[in-house]
């Protein structure tokens, strides 16, 4: 199994970290450079990529060497694959060999003994770049190889030595990778932790071949949403925790992509309620999570990155196209959509920004440091690690507890419903959102029978709070659009008064959803 932490880094950026003081004090020998070109192989349909494999060629000091990597996951930039390596004596795979070194009975065998690996396999794209190596001993003692890769990966027509033809498509490589010899995992981050604090990196999920792949044929981005918590290892509350950070963060950074090169405003909502469902619980499990105040800051900043991004994506498109059809006709209502659309390109950029930065990078590192065991203290103001509680208690009891305070809460929020003011009901979304996650979160613990009434009781009542909240910052937004601009005045007016009269039907429903509600037996 090949673990590594892949760092983005500006090539602007690789004068200063070739100097960095960290890799003269941690090195064990004199850093080295290598010129790698690597082909990628697959059959015409991809049947490789689509089981989440990469096998390619690799040229190395003349030598040929083909590498199988397959499966694994990605946490926080942190890659863990399988990996199966051997000589090969021309440019091509030698399938027969790598059947000989995977275990007989596993789905990597069946992968390659199937029908379509008996047909010849065709190059798809080519990696070509440098590569310098330090091979470093962390203060730990945890023994690192610290590789940077400069180069790029082309994808067109390759000959049979190798050779590109034909009118290639390319992207750069920019990189630094650190490949755990021995040791934790956690070190890494650390690590990565302190070379951050002078030289601007990125958290990287995408590997080379992955990128290559992209390159060779695009395809859709994945729309990330919120998957069942796994808890069935999870007895403590320490293991629920890191089990349920996990969960969030693949939310999270199974968005990135698609939020940065995609059109599909669904990565943003996505990629916003994973960061709400990280911040609700970091706040759940406060008093065993060290640096939580810190990272809840950073979840809040980020989700409002995100949240405004949202908003105008909402406003200019169901919202408007909602009102366009009761006001067909009216002139201005087309540049309203442009000028809510403008707004909507503005927040998509400012999101993009925030997760290009070291902010972000940091939250993720420090995320990464703590589900590997290596996070005590972080950020100002954190916890010092002797003042959080011990967290080996029963994970069950635990969210029992939580589970029946946010129920409280949330009866407390909705009494006299019916009277209740826009910030008010503010109040209860909240109560309600919190008891959604939370309730999410455990789903595993309690019998699924009792729990399903209860979650779609609650859905429904916070689906109509939120479409409350999303109209009343419409109304905001279209403040916005409309200062100014007396020629939008008309049409303000009438998306103005379609919100107002759809929110009194909202209203009526919100009532019956909340009597429903409070008649569903809690599950916990």
């Amino acid at each position: 199994m090949e673990i590594e932490l892949k760092l983005l880094i500006a090539p602007g950026a690789v004068t200063a970290f070739r100097r960095h003081s960290l890799l003269k004090k941690l090195s064990l020998a004199k850093p080295y450079k290598q010129e790698l070109v690597s082909t990628y192989f697959d059959t015409p349909d991809g049947y490789l990529m689509h089981r989440h494999a990469g096998l390619r060629v690799r040229q190395v000091e003349g030598k040929l060497i083909q590498t199988l990597k397959a499966g694994g996951r990605v946490d926080s930039g942190l890659h863990q694959r399988n990996e199966w390596e051997s000589e090969v004596t021309q440019l091509t795979p030698d399938i027969a060999a790598l059947r000989l070194m995977v275990e007989p009975a596993s789905k990597w065998a069946k992968m390659l003994n199937s029908a379509a690996m008996s047909e010849p396999l065709i190059p798809l794209f080519t990696t070509r770049f440098q590569r310098s190596i330090w091979l470093l001993r962390l203060p730990e003692g945890d023994e690192v190889e610290l590789a940077l890769d400069q180069g790029e990966i082309v994808s067109g027509e390759v000959d049979s030595a190798g050779n590109m033809s034909g009118v290639p498509s390319t992207t750069s490589i920019s990189e630094i990778e650190l490949e755990l010899k021995s040791g934790k995992a956690g070190n890494l981050f650390t690590f990565a932790l302190a070379l951050q604090e002078t030289i601007a990196l990125r958290v990287g999920n995408m590997s080379k071949a992955e990128r290559g792949y992209r390159l060779y044929a695009p395809q859709p981005f994945m729309i990330s949403k919120a998957n069942a918590c796994n808890l069935s290892d999870a007895k403590t509350i320490n293991q629920g925790l890191r089990a349920i950070i996990e969960n969030c963060l693949a939310q999270i950074q199974g968005n990135e992509a698609g939020l940065e090169y995609g059109a599909d405003t669904e990565n943003v909502h996505q990629m916003r309620i994973g960061a709400r469902r990280l911040n609700s619980a970091l706040a759940i499990f406060s008093e065993y999570m060290p640096a939580s105040d810190f990272l809840r800051g950073e979840c809040k900043w980020l989700g409002h990155q995100l949240g405004t991004a949202r908003d105008w994506d909402v406003f200019a498109g169901p919202t408007l196209d909602a009102v366009a059809q009761v006001c067909e006709g009216i002139q201005p209502f087309i540049p309203l959509q442009k000028k809510a659309t403008d707004f909507a390109h503005v927040g998509k950029k400012n999101a993009i920004k925030a997760i290009h930065s070291s902010r972000y990078a940091r939250m993720l590192l420090t995320l990464g440091a703590y589900i590997h065991g290596a996070l005590t203290e972080v950020g100002s103001g954190s916890p010092q690690s002797s003042l959080l509680k011990d967290g080996n208690e029963s994970l069950r009891k635990f969210a029992t507890v939580k589970l029946e305070h946010y129920q409280e809460k949330l009866r407390e929020r909705g009494k006299g419903l019916s009277g209740l003011g826009p910030a008010e009901r503010h109040q209860l979304r909240i109560a309600a959102k919190k008891m959604r996650y939370g309730l999410a979160f455990f789903y595993a613990l309690y019998p699924d029978k009792k729990v399903a009434p209860y979650s779609d009781a609650l859905s429904a009542l916070q689906n109509t709070l939120g479409y409350l909240n999303d109209a009343r910052v419409a109304q905001e937004l279209l403040q916005q659009c409309a200062d100014g601009k007396p020629d939008l005045a008309t049409v303000s007016g009438y998306v103005s008064g379609y919100l107002a009269a759809h929110n009194k039907k909202k209203l009526q429903k919100l009532d019956k959803q909340w009597k429903k509600f409070k008649q569903v037996k809690q599950p916990f």
